[in-house]
């Protein structure tokens, strides 16, 4: 395999040795390049001879540089190949629960093994084999995997994969390696929570220390879902139970090796009612950008936030926008701040989602619509405070392709967009510009 230079940067390594763009990369030191792994891996070295064909002709480059310098060669897409998508089916799988119409994107299952490394995704393992596992741990690439169960059979049926059971021997394997492993799972009442969690839990102990850390994420479950298998949802009391038995492995793991291993994301106590652990239960935060340890973040770091912030601006209020679930954590975040400073008014309204339906509280699946309907007849105030991550990562438009700017328009109102970072969160309450 090879891939084709799309453009060389001016005055790096390939530039001075020659090389152009349309030139088609064959090798680094004698090693074929096929993706983007492979020119990373093989380019890090401080001496490379590279393998090139222009108009047919072959030709070879020697270049010298420091250790891990980039060559400065571009390619056509980030990964220099196609990402692979997702084989499975699996039940509780989101994208089959969207409505149609939506942005292409949208509907893209990934499921790369590449993008687990370079960006963090989680994959499920099952569209690997036994060379791509041995090409992981040659090039000690630490990867994300999507559990669920460690059962091989209730493997298979969750992912409606005939595959997906006898892969989870990889997970051994990559352990074996000496390589740390992050794994979630997604937990769906009656399947594989209770016992099933229980076993999948201490199976992943197994192979401690090299698991990093486990996220047990409840499954979200839209109105779109005539003719998949029929999901419900976690109540208080199955809530309760699943964070029970978590902490049967927390215990086990924290006094053998130092760390909890396994947490539950913020939905589970939010919908339990149980308070939320304090700062040092979650560790160093692993599981962060699943869901873990959000609200407490929040929480903590407005805190430390309002004993050194300062305001003298005058009368101000403001509004903040928010998923159903976490609507109780806002609402005590602003009486926090209102008893700080009397000049500040803080209204928190939670968003009750009719896209998607009313069991997704999440914050991040709020519409423009949504936003928009519920919240035209309301006196917002001087501004209005939204989550970031109800918004695309790279532009400013929301789940059903409506921007930014029009969601302002109509409402009349200055809005903010916020991180879940309580020092940015308390400066945007204040009015201050980052």
């Amino acid at each position: 395999m090879a891939v084709r230079v799309t453009d060389v940067d001016k005055k790096s390594h390939a530039d001075r040795a020659g090389i152009r763009a349309g030139d088609i990369l064959i090798s680094i030191n004698g090693h074929a390049v096929a993706d983007v792994l492979d020119y990373m891996f093989y380019a890090a070295e401080s001496r490379c001879e590279l393998e090139l064909e222009r108009e047919g002709r072959r030709f070879s480059v020697k270049i010298r540089k420091s250790e891990y310098d980039d060559l400065g060669m571009q390619f056509a897409s980030f990964l220099m190949d196609e990402k692979r998508s997702c084989s499975n089916k699996c039940i509780f799988c989101f994208i089959d629960q969207m409505p149609p119409g939506m942005r292409e994107t949208l509907y893209f299952k990934d499921d790369d093994a590449r993008l687990s490394f370079l960006q963090g995704n989680y994959v499920t393992l099952t569209n690997l084999n036994d060379k791509d596992i041995q090409r992981i741990i040659d090039m000690r690439l630490n990867i994300n995997v999507s559990v669920h169960t460690t059962n091989p059979e209730l493997r298979c049926m969750m992912m409606h994969n005939r595959f997906a059971g006898e892969k989870l021997k990889y997970l051994k394997m990559i352990a074996d390696s000496g390589l740390m492993l992050n794994c979630q799972i997604v937990c769906c009442p009656g399947i594989n929570d209770g016992d099933e969690l229980r076993r999948t839990l201490n199976d992943l102990y197994d192979l401690m220390p090299q698991i990093t850390s486990v996220a047990i994420v409840p499954v979200g479950v839209t109105k779109f879902r005539e003719g998949l298998y029929p999901l419900t949802i976690f109540d208080a009391e199955g809530a309760g139970k699943t964070i029970d038995i978590i902490a049967e492995i927390q215990e086990k793991s924290l006094k053998k090796y130092g760390t909890r291993m396994a947490f539950a994301a913020d939905e589970f106590y939010l919908t339990a009612g149980r308070p939320l652990p304090d700062g040092d239960f979650y560790e160093d935060y692993p599981q962060y950008e699943n869901g873990v340890g959000l609200c407490r973040s929040l929480i903590d770091e407005v805190h430390s936030s309002l004993r050194l912030a300062e305001y003298d601006g005058g009368k101000r209020r403001v509004t903040i926008a928010c998923g159903t679930l976490v609507a109780p954590v806002m609402k005590q975040l602003a009486e926090d701040i209102m008893s700080n400073f009397s000049d500040i008014t803080v209204q928190v309204i939670p968003i009750v989602n009719h896209f998607f339906g009313e069991t997704i509280t999440v914050t991040g699946l709020i519409t423009a619509g949504d936003l928009m309907d519920q919240l035209k007849d309301k006196d917002l105030g001087d501004e209005l405070l939204i989550s970031r991550q109800m918004l695309k990562a790279d532009e400013p438009i929301f789940l059903d392709d409506i921007y930014l700017d029009e969601v302002k328009e109509r409402l009349n109102i200055k809005i903010t967009t916020t991180a879940n970072d309580g020092f940015e969160f308390l400066d945007a309450v204040l009015g201050v510009e980052w």
